[in-house]
Order: structure tokens, then sequence, then C-alpha cells
């Protein structure tokens, strides 16, 4: 039976090719687009190299202080905050404190190159799954005796050395000059807890860790032993604050630092001031946003898919005549819809890698790698069975209630 339909519904489109070109192109495009929504919020906030295990990572990025007058000040806390505090918590696996990228100038055969560079422990590459492509990671000893030496992406060992190997080169960033001891596949810039183009050990920064205060430019990065330490860390995060406030000397300070997935640190940031979770109303506005832009291709097609049917009003009597019953008809029609709901899906798809692959090589994004993969691919095509469903049930639905005599007559009640 199912084979027969598919045979009709290819039929169908076929009959009308018109209609059933207008039908693709608004499913294609607005999949294509979903898509490529999908594939870049996948990109940042997914398991991905070298934020792999996202289940377990959280990353403090945010300190705010809140003063009894009103006055309010925040950004990323400083690295005697997080060595003092948060490397001493008992419940993460692992915790890494590492400085935010910053740009340095380097000049090749007097032509001037600008990297991001950042300041990272040994706990960083513990964490954190980089592809190394050359050499590995500096050691410990490195971190403890302040050695001048490196790590660069694919991207930094092109520009100085083009397809040769690096390690155990030199290169010069900010007139410092440093030992490359390992390659790395290049980072997008999406990746903020991760990113750069040279990482070097944080005790070349030394000068900072003594300086007293909560703000200053560093991050920290926390992994549990298991999801389930999750929340436990979270609260031992919460119980070290009201620790940290109660030291504080100036009375009534109120202060806010949460250990957070990065979404979870966007959303807070953007929707919940720095304070609460936005979590909840973060996907609340991307889920509305979908809606609204699947409404109109829906309404489109529901349109279109009532014309076509109402053609079919006289085969629908015929069938109902020989006993053919309302759940029949509205079965056949709604696979008929996700036929070609699923056929405008693979343009869709085929768009979208298109799409993807012209960002990718644009360099919009630095360092993007934009991909369909299976979770994008999924939830590609749960959108193409809600939008086959939503855009096919009421007009099968509006032809099975038709009597056989008035469809016979065209169903033109």
């Amino acid at each position: 039976m199912l084979k027969n339909y598919l045979k009709i519904a290819w039929k169908v489109l076929l009959r009308r090719k018109f209609f059933t070109f207008i039908s693709l192109f608004g499913i294609s495009f607005t999949l294509m687009v979903l898509m490529v929504a999908t594939s870049l919020f996948d990109h940042t906030f997914g398991p991905q190299m070298p934020e792999r295990d996202t289940d377990r990572l959280l990353f403090v990025n945010m300190i705010r202080e809140q003063l009894k007058e009103g006055y309010n000040n925040s950004g990323p806390p400083s690295y005697y905050f997080l060595d003092r505090h948060v490397r001493t918590l008992k419940t993460p696996e692992q915790v890494s404190i590492n400085s935010m990228p910053f740009q340095v100038n380097s000049y090749i055969n007097n032509r001037k190159l600008a990297l991001d560079i950042k300041y990272t422990d040994r706990e960083f590459w513990d964490i954190l799954n980089f592809n190394f492509v050359e050499g590995s990671a500096f050691t410990q000893q490195d971190v403890k005796g302040a050695s001048r030496v490196a790590v660069i992406n694919e991207n930094t060992r092109e520009q100085y050395f083009g397809n040769t190997e690096a390690v155990g080169k030199y290169i010069v960033v900010d007139q410092v000059k440093y030992k490359v001891v390992g390659v790395v596949e290049n980072v997008p810039v999406l990746r903020v807890q991760s990113y750069a183009d040279v990482w070097v050990p944080i005790t070349l920064k030394s000068q900072d860790f003594n300086r007293p205060g909560l703000r200053g430019t560093y991050f920290a990065t926390i992994k549990a032993t298991t999801p389930g330490d999750v929340p436990k860390i979270k609260e031992e995060y919460a119980a070290m604050m009201q620790e940290v406030e109660r030291q504080q000397p100036q009375k009534e300070t109120k202060l806010f630092s949460f250990p957070d997935t990065f979404l979870e640190s966007i959303a807070r940031t953007f929707l919940g001031s720095g304070k609460e979770p936005g979590v909840g109303i973060l996907y609340g506005i991307l889920t509305g946003l979908a809606f609204l832009f699947m409404l109109l291709p829906t309404i489109n097609l529901v349109n279109i898919n009532i014309s076509r049917i109402m053609e079919r009003s006289s085969e629908i009597g015929v069938r109902k005549a020989f006993g053919a019953t309302s759940a029949t008809i509205i079965g056949q029609f709604i696979i008929e819809n996700i036929f070609l709901t699923l056929l405008g899906g693979l343009l869709g798809f085929i768009f979208s890698a298109a799409v993807l692959w012209l960002i990718n090589d644009s360099g919009i994004i630095i360092y993007a790698d934009l991909g369909l993969n299976l979770r994008v691919f999924a939830f590609g095509l749960l959108l193409c069975l809600v939008f086959g469903l939503i855009s096919g049930v009421f007009p099968a639905y509006k032809m099975s209630r038709l009597h056989a005599v008035e469809a016979l007559k065209g169903g033109s009640k």
C-alpha cells in the first residue's frame, strides 16, 4: 500500500510541475536557512574539537560586583581570584586557568602578521581535546620554569614555515622568541574558551599572579568527573562565592559569578543581566523565530495542497464510494505530502552544504568548519517531518470530510 501511495505521489507531482516547483522551492529554501542556522549553533555550542566533553565542561568567564550605591562592575575575573578560590574547589576533576586571547604582532619577511595569543597552564591541555598534527603540548615543567615554548595552529605554521614541519623551530611574537613544541588544527574563533593562534605557558605572565582584586583578564575551565557532578560543582561554587562576598571590605557588596556551559554563559550575559540563567528564554526565542520563519511557507504549502487535492475530488469520491474511510484518505495524503517535503528537504540539504562551504571558504568566521554532522542532519530530518505533517494534515482532513456524492461533483462546497 505504501509503495502505491508513493507512486501516486510521484505522478501527482509530475502532473502540475509549476505547483511542484513552488512547493519544493519554499521547502528547500526554508530548510536551508534553518540548517545553516542549526549548523552555526552546533558549531558554537555543540561538542566540537577541542571542547568535545561539553556535558562535563564548565567555564568561569565573568564576575560582577554590585555595590549598594548602585555601582556595577563586571568583566573577566582575575588570576588571583581564580587561583585562590576556583582552583581549590574539591568537586571538579580538573581546573585550568587561562588568559583571554590577546592580539599581538609578528613580522615575517617584512610582512606584518596579527596573531591571537593565549596564556595557559598544563591542565588546559589535559582538559581540552586538541587535534595535534605535530608534536605535543608543553609540559608541566615548561610551565613551572616559564619556558619560552609555544603551541601554534596550522595557519600560523603555514604563515611561518609553509608546508614544512614546525616543531623545533622558532617564531618571534611581540619581539619574544618562542620554540615551537606542537602544532594543532585551527580552532574556530567561535570557540572563545580555547581559540588562539599561539598558546604559551601562563607563567610568562606571572606579573599578574599576585595582583589583588576580583577583576582581570582570565578564564577558568572546569572539568567534572562525570556529568552528574556538574550540579555539585555549581553548588560548591555558589557556597564559595558567598564566602568571598562575606570577606569583601565594603559591606553589602553583592558578587555574581557562575560556572556555566558556554551556552549558559551567553544566555546569562545577554538575557539574565549576568545574574539569572536565561537558557529557557533563549530557547524560547529561538523556537519562536524558527516557528515564525516556517509559518509563511507552511501556509503557502497548505494552500497549494488544497488546490492540488481539490483537483482530485473525483478520485476521492470514487474511493469513498467503494468504502475508503476518512482515516485511509487522510493517511494517503499525509504520506504524499511527507514525500514531497522529504524531496524538498533533500534539496535543502544540498543547498545547505553549498552555503556552509561558501561560509567556510569566505573567511567571514575565522577558521570556521561548518558542516552537516549527524546532529544537524537529525534536526533537519525532524523539521522535514514536522513541515510535512503540519502542511498536509489540514488539507487532507478537509477533503476526507466530503461526502462521496459531493466529492464526485467536484467538492465545490
